[in-house]
């Protein structure tokens, strides 16, 4: 592909003017084509300076989620390794990894994109996606593991985005069962799963990640200014999303051989040890209605253990659940 031909002659010459027949040369087309790609980059934000008599310097690269970016660094094995998916704009991640999930594409393919114009969450929320600022992504998963195991995904995806905010930014995460993430109780991430199954067990898993990253408070719709941060709220400054989203594959990728090689148990502990709700009391928006409990602890399956007003114990496989009486939210 011309593009990326170009891209990679002119990033091993960062900083370095290169002439556009140097370019077309080592290419092997013409430097009009050169210059159409060279316009088109600049176009996607890349700072290339353009002279008559040098040509071209490559003095500053954006940080977008594109292939060329993210896999020059990345250390996965698996994960976005074969089949990246890079969008500027898409209606939903997830959408489009079921339908590349359902063609056979095989685990570890990613979907990313700058912008989601129906980014979703939970029970059909939005999910706000304005560009640049998080990373949207989608990851296709095919798990070996029994039906009734199926909760334990979330939760090592939980914990993976929490090593990779600890450990990369030294921020201190929450995990509120089972799918969001949250900093002095205000939401940083959330993740969407979504499986199809059949007779014979798990056919293939589509997890949907977002992260906010660079959004400022006034970024965030109205309706969740105090109960949404980012990176960048907690940080006070902007955060390159690049080495982000190479660290978080990373984590993640580690989390999912630890949980197909039989370690669960240590993925268990850690969200027990990260959660925001296990002793506390709690409100339940099930399939039953709501109803208020104490969270106790989590099960082996990653099932929610609540104690009711009656003293008796329930595992909850999914719903919302919501601090009885949360912290002031401001």
């Amino acid at each position: 592909m011309l593009r990326k031909a170009v891209l990679a002659a002119i990033r091993s010459r960062q900083g370095q003017w290169v002439s556009g027949e140097a370019l077309s040369q080592e290419l092997g087309v013409s430097r009009t084509s050169v210059w159409k790609i060279i316009k088109s980059l600049q176009g996607e934000g890349y700072v290339i300076e353009t002279s008559p008599k040098k040509g071209y310097l490559l003095s500053e690269i954006p940080d977008i989620l594109s292939a060329a970016e993210v896999k020059s660094g990345l250390q996965t094995e698996l994960f976005g390794r074969e089949h990246f998916y890079y969008f500027a704009d898409i209606d939903s991640t997830n959408n489009y990894a079921k339908k590349l999930a359902a063609q056979d594409y095989p685990e570890g393919t990613l979907v990313i994109a700058e912008t989601q114009s129906a980014g979703r969450g939970r029970r059909g929320r939005t999910w706000d996606s304005k560009p640049g600022q998080g990373i949207y992504m989608s990851l296709i998963l095919r798990p070996s593991l029994p039906l009734n195991e199926l909760s334990r995904i979330t939760l090592f995806i939980a914990v993976a985005i929490a090593d990779t905010l600890r450990n990369h930014l030294g921020l201190k995460p929450g995990i509120k069962w089972p799918n969001d993430l949250l900093i002095e109780g205000r939401k940083i991430s959330g993740i969407l799963t979504e499986a199809v199954t059949d007779m014979d067990g798990i056919e293939f898993i589509i997890t949907g990640i977002g992260l906010n990253v660079n959004q400022l408070k006034e970024d965030f719709p109205e309706d969740f200014r105090h109960t949404a941060t980012s990176v960048r709220a907690e940080m006070g400054h902007n955060v390159s999303r690049i080495p982000l989203l190479q660290d978080l594959l990373l984590q993640l990728e580690k989390r999912y051989q630890q949980l197909l090689s039989g370690g669960f148990a240590d993925i268990l502990d850690n969200v027990r040890e990260l959660s925001t709700v296990i002793g506390k009391d709690i409100k339940m928006d099930s399939i039953n209605g709501v109803s208020q409990a104490r969270a106790i602890d989590i099960d082996n399956n990653g099932f929610l253990m609540v104690r009711d007003a009656m003293g008796n114990i329930h595992h909850l496989m999914s719903g919302e659940v919501f601090l009885h009486n949360p912290p002031d939210e401001g």
